[in-house]
């Protein structure tokens, strides 16, 4: 049996948010949850709901996309969280993958090309539209600022669990291999990004490749 995975759509257009909603109707193993037309709502309701995608708008009225994305992050969210924008702005690009977004999609690609970034976003994937990877890109290729913390500060289920992140295993899919529920992943997941200083599974996924080629 095909497993579901919930979305909540974050955009200040009606319009667009209904569009998204029919398109993601299309695939069977998709369900939006909820939507939400501004910032604060759209921490309420990732924390209330914990999705396993959040699509969100960078330009919106009063908590742009930018600040939301941190404030999910401060609260513990750890839902894959894909920026989906108009913007193709070098630094927009940069601050979000920072800030700890999943992905960077820019709203002028076909429906059918979304959705199979959503698909891959949910797979674990870091998504990226063509027209800004080379900037992400650029970025990785420069040395990281923070020095690398020790996997010996970490338990041995979070070791587990950060491997598995940098094999881009979802959170179901974890559970499943670890034999554990989909909520003590979770549990693990947020423990060992505070752990790291890490805001996203994007984040870790790199410390994790860094931390080798530097062992």
């Amino acid at each position: 049996m095909t497993q579901t995975s919930t979305v909540l759509l974050v955009d200040d257009h009606p319009l667009l948010r209904k569009g998204l909603q029919q398109l993601l109707s299309l695939a069977d193993d998709l369900e939006v949850v909820g939507e939400a037309s501004n910032g604060a709502d759209a921490v309420t309701l990732g924390v209330e709901l914990d999705p396993d995608l959040i699509l969100l708008d960078l330009n919106m009225q009063g908590m742009n996309g930018l600040e939301t994305l941190s404030r999910l992050r401060d609260q513990g969210v750890t839902s894959r969280i894909v920026m989906l924008t108009v913007s193709d702005a070098d630094e927009d690009v940069l601050e979000a993958i920072g800030r700890g977004a999943d992905g960077y999609l820019l709203k002028d690609m076909e429906p059918e090309q979304l959705l199979e970034h959503i698909q891959r976003a949910l797979q674990g994937k870091l998504v990226m539209s063509e027209a800004v990877t080379q900037v992400l890109a650029s970025a990785i290729r420069k040395p990281q600022k923070n020095p690398l913390t020790s996997l010996e500060s970490l338990t041995s289920r979070e070791r587990d669990i950060i491997k598995l992140i940098a094999k881009g295993l979802s959170n179901k899919l974890i559970a499943r291999e670890l034999d554990i529920s989909d909520g003590t992943v979770k549990v693990h997941v947020k423990h060992l990004l505070k752990k790291l200083g890490l805001r996203s599974r994007v984040e870790a996924a790199v410390w994790m490749v860094n931390h080798k080629s530097g062992e």
